[in-house]
């Protein structure tokens, strides 16, 4: 395999995004340390199917959106593995089907943990990680992509992940799950601000192009606030100190990187998209070492 066609496949998983799958599968599963019922086993296959399903999403997406004539070769965003013609679509399409499959395979060894009532779950997953790109009504196409990344890299990946290893459902749980959901949405409202006048061009109707761009950094901006004050609860279990360091250094970087939103305009944006998902995997940190204070304070 040549060195291009190489990185064109490593590309096409879209690896600054993944933090989006892997941090709210880690933050479940602090959550289980500090409950006293972490798995360990269902931890990894949670983390193994997360990363899978959000692979196959973005290859299909690379797949569906050169399908559709949603890509081009002058696309101000990463040159996608398609359109750029090294990568064909026919070898795209089996590898995410491959993807998928092998995510299948690992979310069926999950049953062992939370049983078979997980397999209409992750049925589910499987059909909406095609469904954000494909099918008559993909959903990223029509303003619906905000609410299905806020579900399932919010509310399902965390709540799932912990019932799996404590085989209930709780109300803090699900407050962290919020908190991971409109983070991740702010890795998706970076792409499509970006993106805004190319979506608008082939009528891909985000947010973005639906509301404009003020509306977007805003959102953007009181998402970072409102995942801070949703975990609380954590916060406010720590020594003073802890409470007022460890959200604090989120937001600072969070403020960070909404002032280069709000400045940066087109290809300038392309590092902002990592950088957003990196804050998101470090705000699951800084809970995580909360959790560990409180603990043990």
């Amino acid at each position: 395999m040549k060195p291009e066609t190489r990185k064109a496949w490593i590309d096409a998983t879209r690896p600054r995004t993944l933090p989006a799958s892997a941090a709210p599968v880690v933050a479940a599963t602090a959550y289980a340390w500090y409950d006293g019922v972490l798995v360990w086993g269902a931890a990894l296959l949670c983390l193994l199917f997360a990363l899978l399903a959000q692979i196959a999403s973005n290859m299909a997406n690379d797949y569906f959106d050169y399908k559709k004539g949603g890509d081009s070769p002058d696309r101000v965003g990463p040159q996608r593995a398609v359109v750029s013609g090294l990568i064909t679509p026919r070898a795209m399409l089996i590898a995410t089907l491959v993807v998928l499959l092998a995510a299948c395979c690992v979310g069926l060894g999950l049953v062992v943990y939370g049983g078979w009532q997980l397999i209409p779950v992750g049925a589910v997953i499987a059909l909406f990680a095609m469904a954000y790109s494909a099918g008559p009504f993909p959903l990223s196409r029509y303003g619906l992509g905000d609410v299905t990344v806020f579900i399932f890299f919010g509310l399902i990946a965390v709540n799932f992940t912990y019932y799996v290893q404590a085989g209930v459902f709780t109300l803090p749980v699900f407050w962290a799950s919020v908190a991971q959901g409109l983070l991740a949405i702010n890795i998706l409202l970076v792409n499509n601000y970006r993106d805004m006048e190319e979506d608008a061009a082939v009528n891909k109707r985000t947010t973005v192009v639906l509301f404009g761009r003020r509306f977007a950094s805003t959102w953007y901006l009181l998402n970072g606030f409102f995942a801070v004050a949703c975990t609380r609860h954590i916060w406010m279990a720590t020594p003073t100190w802890a409470m007022i360091l460890l959200p604090m250094i989120y937001l600072v970087m969070h403020l960070a990187a909404y002032r280069a939103l709000t400045m940066l305009r087109g290809k300038a944006l392309n590092p902002l998209l990592g950088r957003t998902a990196l804050n998101l995997l470090i705000y699951t940190i800084l809970l995580i070492v909360a959790m560990v204070v409180a603990k043990f304070s």
